[in-house]
């Protein structure tokens, strides 16, 4: 998985030669990376979140093989990784493919009779972007293989519970403690819309993105993040702490941080240390409100309204949260001067990956040249472009 992308009728051929001619059908399974417009680090904290599926994606082939071993192949990978399903948990130790073990070792848990196959990935989602190529490998794997289970016909597929055991895959077999967002925008997207998620009920709502005039623009940092390598269970800590000190604080015991209103946070801000929990605490709180005020500006046709808000995200999740780093930052300030571009944000988990970035669409190719040219000048890296548009989620295309 190269981050290019072979078409599908190469993906077949090509799966024929990793594993040869079959009696089996090889069937078409794709999940979609995401962007998340607003909402950053709050899926975990019982926020409300703003992600959107994009047309970019994760794709396989898929054929059952006979035996009870899994398969696990890439267009761009030579080697083929595999793991016995009377020993799921040997997925663990994979030098690649952790993640789709992960995932079906949660569907057999989950009840699922997961029967031997192959699977070869292709995509065109960049990797360590932050646009969530994870979760669209955990989602193409979980749609695959419960469409192919043996008892598939009883257990259906309930794609918030495929989204769900995505993010337990991602928990127990790669080592990452990440909120449910990615995984359910993958799952669950929806041409031309984005959706509004409250990550503690899972109860969402799909908004249309009516953009008008404005196209969304990611521009990648081309600094990858290594998620599990950075701070990002560091902050877990950190505000599973500020919950403890703020309802401390006051006599409460409530389960999430984004419970908590600004006015709330404002009355117990003195009495929540001198350190950086308290920080974090604060971004927490104030993005849960801005993703309210964003969503409401883009549902009244308020645009600019809208890129204001995303603006304000990123000073927040760099002042206070601290998840950015040079290179994203260095891109924000770039693009969100640069003419036509209306709001621009890092988005993703951070310490790399991409902005998102609102731009009038007869802007668009000069906002990519010239911010391209002023960011090489600025960190003597090339960055990459994509105009994106939303798509749809997890599915079997044929």
């Amino acid at each position: 998985m190269s981050g290019n992308g072979i078409n599908l009728s190469d993906l077949k051929e090509l799966f024929v030669k990793y594993y040869g001619e079959s009696d089996h059908e090889i069937r078409i399974f794709t999940a979609p990376g995401r962007v998340n417009l607003i909402g950053e680090h709050i899926d975990y904290c019982g926020g409300s979140v703003f992600p959107a599926a994009l047309t970019l994606s994760c794709t396989a082939a898929v054929r059952l093989n006979g035996t009870d071993w899994i398969r696990l192949g890439a267009d761009d990978l030579e080697d083929v990784y595999t793991f016995s399903l009377r020993d799921p948990q040997a997925g663990k130790r994979l030098k690649w493919g952790n993640y789709q073990a992960g995932v079906i070792n949660a569907l057999l848990e989950e009840g699922y009779l997961i029967r031997g196959m192959d699977f070869l990935f292709t995509g065109n989602i960049p990797f360590g972007s932050g646009l969530s190529s994870s979760a669209a490998i955990e989602l193409t794997t979980a749609v695959a293989a419960a469409t192919l289970s043996e008892n598939y016909e009883e257990k259906g597929l309930d794609l918030i519970r495929m989204a769900q055991l995505g993010q337990l895959a991602e928990h127990t077999f790669c080592g990452v403690n990440c909120g449910i967002m990615d995984q359910f925008a993958s799952a669950m997207g929806k041409r031309d819309h984005a959706i509004l998620l409250d990550c503690a009920s899972l109860n969402y709502k799909y908004v249309p993105l009516a953009l008008g005039d404005y196209t969304l623009v990611l521009a990648n940092t081309c600094k990858k993040h290594a998620l599990g390598a950075s701070e990002y269970n560091k902050r877990r800590e950190e505000v599973a702490e500020g919950l403890r000190r703020l309802n401390a604080a006051l006599g409460e015991n409530r389960a999430n941080l984004c419970d908590f209103s600004e006015a709330e946070y404002a009355a117990a801000e003195a009495r929540l240390g001198p350190d950086k929990v308290k920080d974090r605490v604060k971004h927490v709180i104030f993005e849960n409100e801005r993703v309210k005020r964003a969503v409401s500006a883009l549902e009244n046709g308020n645009l600019k309204a809208f890129g204001t808000i995303l603006c304000e995200a990123h000073a927040s999740i760099r002042d206070l949260y601290e998840v950015t780093g040079p290179e994203l930052d260095t891109m924000f300030e770039i693009a969100s001067h640069t003419d036509g571009c209306i709001g621009a944000r890092m988005t993703g988990a951070g310490f790399g990956g991409c902005t998102v970035n609102i731009v009038r669409k007869e802007s668009a190719e000069a906002f990519i040249r010239d911010v391209g040219r002023a960011y090489t000048q600025r960190t003597g890296i090339v960055p990459e472009f994509y105009l994106c548009t939303a798509g749809d989620g997890a599915r079997e295309l044929f």
